[in-house]
């Protein structure tokens, strides 16, 4: 089997931008948060973000995903109001400074901080607990922007109990699939969705190694992919099997190298948005996907 399936011919349209999932996009992870589990109080003053989302840009990403609630296991919640105030003059200072063309995601499940960040330039609602809170599914309707639905099961409190599947993949399909159907009940249209089969939420090792090596069965859904597994625990796990003493501890910044070998196997089966912090290493590994795949249809 080839390794060089052309991606799905998808787009989506936001304000009055084209995204072209046909190809290969980067997705580089702005973290404006004091406790994110890699990053966390490195970008969260406005001055430093910005430095950050114009390293990002100039490696290679096209869009920069901006969050100020963290999702890891267990995570505390944060007001609303401190929450806009961590994304909000991001977002402008991004559009002040680095243009209109850079396209801008919000990882949020609030509404509030979707609209507010909205009225400031974003462009994208990547939301993990895929639009389920109040309001959430009607606002996405009402903006008429894309939307990344991620599969989790109950909350960051309460997911890891909650890895329990007959077939992950079919089970995450299914899911999938009753969520995009109660959103689209709700108004928002279907060419404005992208999926996340939500690598780290609610699963365990065995689980995400039947979502990587079985991606494709999700294409199923006839929709764009989002994959983000990025110095996640998964792939501790994996350094940590291999058996190889000199990786079998790590902090979650030294797993940028497997986790680019993770997002060149889901780029192969179908994923058209790589999700990472290290844009520079996804997009030396992304350069060679693409000029050989160019290469073995020529």
């Amino acid at each position: 089997m080839s390794l060089f399936h052309p991606l799905p011919n998808y787009t989506v349209m936001s304000r009055d931008k084209v995204l072209d999932l046909s190809q290969p996009h980067i997705m580089g992870i702005l973290n404006v948060t004091p406790d994110s589990f890699s990053d966390g109080g490195q970008f969260n003053a406005v001055d430093s973000a910005l430095v950050h989302a114009k390293e990002m840009i100039t490696a290679g990403a096209t869009l920069i995903d901006i969050g100020g609630e963290s999702t890891r296991p267990n995570a505390q919640a944060v007001a609303t109001s401190d929450e806009i105030q961590r994304v909000v003059p991001v977002v402008k200072a991004i559009r002040q400074q680095l243009g209109d063309g850079i396209w801008l995601s919000i990882d949020t499940s609030n509404p509030a901080v979707m609209q507010a960040a909205f009225d400031e330039g974003a462009d994208i609602w990547n939301d993990v607990r895929a639009l389920k809170r109040d309001g959430a599914a009607e606002l996405a309707a009402k903006l008429d922007i894309p939307v990344m639905l991620m599969h989790m099961r109950g909350e960051p409190t309460t997911m890891n109990n909650l890895a329990q599947y007959d077939d992950v993949i079919k089970d995450v399909s299914a899911e999938l699939a009753a969520r995009i159907d109660e959103v689209t009940s709700a108004g928002v249209k279907r060419e404005k969705i992208i999926i996340d089969p939500g690598f780290g939420f609610a699963k365990d090792y065995e689980h995400h190694c039947a979502l990587l090596s079985q991606l494709t069965r999700l294409q199923a859904l006839g929709l764009p992919m989002m994959f983000g597994i990025s110095r996640k625990r998964f792939l501790a796990e994996v350094l940590t099997k291999s058996g190889v003493e000199a990786v079998a501890t790590t902090q979650a910044l030294e797993r940028d190298a497997v986790g680019t070998a993770a997002g060149i196997f889901a780029l192969q089966q179908g994923a058209s948005i790589i999700r990472t912090h290290n844009v520079a290493m996804m997009q030396q590994a992304v350069a060679l996907w693409q000029q050989l795949s160019t290469y073995h249809q020529s």
